[in-house]
């Protein structure tokens, strides 16, 4: 069965986001459904999987980082909306976000 994950780096820094909230939304039709909200814990990750197995289905998905808030100053980057495909719900997806209050990145990690 295949879930969701992520984690988030504070490249300005160099160490873990730790603290930062997430929130999980999936594409509903036109709208987006809030899935979950999570903060992450002292090492940058969260403390379960965002879905795993049945709760993983194919669609689009958007994880949204709350930057500005976690850098405490919101002098350029504020959320930082990531939105994806799932399409094979049996797969791992891994959402990391790299940041700074200047810049971020993404990729699918294992």
């Amino acid at each position: 069965m295949g879930k969701l994950t992520t984690h988030v780096l504070d490249t300005a820094n160099g160490k873990p986001g730790a603290g930062m909230k997430i929130e999980l939304s999936k594409l509903e039709g036109r709208g987006w459904t809030r899935v979950k909200s999570v903060t992450t814990n002292k090492d940058g990750r969260t403390d379960q999987p965002l879905l795993e197995g049945g709760e993983l289905r194919a669609g689009t998905y958007r994880l949204l980082f709350f930057v500005g808030e976690y850098f405490k100053d919101k002098i350029f980057l504020d959320e930082v909306p990531v939105r994806f495909n799932v399409v094979d719900a049996a797969a791992n997806y891994h959402v990391p976000l790299l940041c700074s209050p200047w810049s971020y990145t993404t990729y699918r990690g294992s």
